[in-house]
């Protein structure tokens, strides 16, 4: 049996193809497809699912009960939060199949999505920036950008430890 550089709980599905780096941890009922790319310290919480052709970057932290689908990239140091939501298409219908249509995310550097967000597919979320739980992305997000609501709008600034800044 070969030795894995992470953990997997014995509940967890890690497909054949996927790439997990060293020191990342992948808990209860978590799903890695084959082409996934996962870096190195890592952790997927309990029910997560990681789609073929999504990119995480190093100390990327995935909370329980999310689901990043085909056409995600998290650069490194990534928070999303519990619950939150990504989607790939624009306009799905069960009917039409529209994966020749998913949009890329792109979530930078430091950025934190927090708990029940949900992000519109084809945005990028500039580097550490910080989504208020609950919040619905519509269109990309400045650097540093502290957005909340629905539709979420920016209402301050955060540096890189998370501290705030009203807007102006």
């Amino acid at each position: 049996m070969e030795k894995l550089n992470y953990y997997k709980h014995e509940s967890a599905v890690v497909d054949q193809g996927a790439t997990i780096g060293a020191g990342t941890k992948v808990w209860h009922f978590c799903h890695v497809m084959s082409g996934a790319q996962i870096g190195n310290n890592c952790i997927l919480g309990q029910n997560c699912f990681v789609a073929d052709g999504v990119s995480l970057g190093k100390g990327v932290k995935v909370q329980n009960n999310v689901s990043i689908y085909q056409g995600v990239i998290c650069e490194d140091d990534v928070f999303l939060g519990p619950s939150m939501v990504f989607t790939n298409v624009i306009n799905p219908r069960s009917a039409i199949e529209k994966k020749e249509e998913f949009k890329t995310t792109i979530v930078k550097k430091g950025a934190t999505i927090g708990a029940n967000a949900t992000i519109i597919c084809g945005v990028t979320i500039g580097a550490y920036a910080m989504i208020g739980a609950g919040a619905v992305i519509t269109k990309d997000v400045p650097d540093h950008a502290l957005v909340v609501g629905n539709p979420a709008r920016q209402i301050g600034w955060v540096d890189e430890q998370g501290n705030t800044k009203e807007a102006n």
